[in-house]
């Protein structure tokens, strides 16, 4: 078994033709289904301000989910490594995307927030100091070619 590659598929399929398919920019919907076995379906769309629905996930949010995810999973695997007891973890993350003229774009940068609780104060400067080692290691940071920057608060 070749433990150095790892594959990873999902399946998409829209679910936005109101009839007309893309007869025009506003004839269809931006709906659509994102599926992998033996896992809930995830209710895609566009962002609102391209048409999408407010109550499903777009792209851009689940690119920044991504990265809060990696980085905290990144972050837990080193507390454990580190001998720091994580006793909680949350995390409000912020992404920056540019629109271009020509209606491409892309995020030029995200901000994560992680709130760490560690079950012992002379822990804490090694927390903090975690976070950049997550973000070295963490998978989706190490793929975007933009900056993942960490402002961290820890807490016992």
């Amino acid at each position: 078994m070749d433990l150095s590659n790892h594959r990873y598929r999902v399946s998409l399929a829209w679910t936005g033709n109101r009839g007309e398919g893309t007869s025009s920019y506003r004839s269809y919907g931006r709906d659509h289904v994102i599926t992998a076995p033996g896992l809930p379906d995830l209710a895609g769309t566009a962002d609102p301000t391209f048409h999408g629905d407010k109550d499903r996930w777009n792209p851009e949010q689940l690119l920044l989910t991504a990265l809060s995810q990696c980085h905290m999973l990144s972050y837990l695997h080193l507390a454990v490594k580190h001998g720091v007891v994580v006793t909680e973890y949350t995390d409000d993350a912020e992404g920056t995307l540019r629109l271009n003229r020509d209606g491409s774009g892309e995020f030029t940068s995200a901000t994560l927030h992680p709130r760490v609780t560690v079950a012992d104060p002379a822990h804490n400067e090694l927390a903090q100091k975690l976070h950049h080692d997550a973000n070295q290691v963490c998978f989706i940071a190490r793929s975007v070619n933009f900056p993942v920057m960490h402002q961290p608060v820890t807490a016992n």
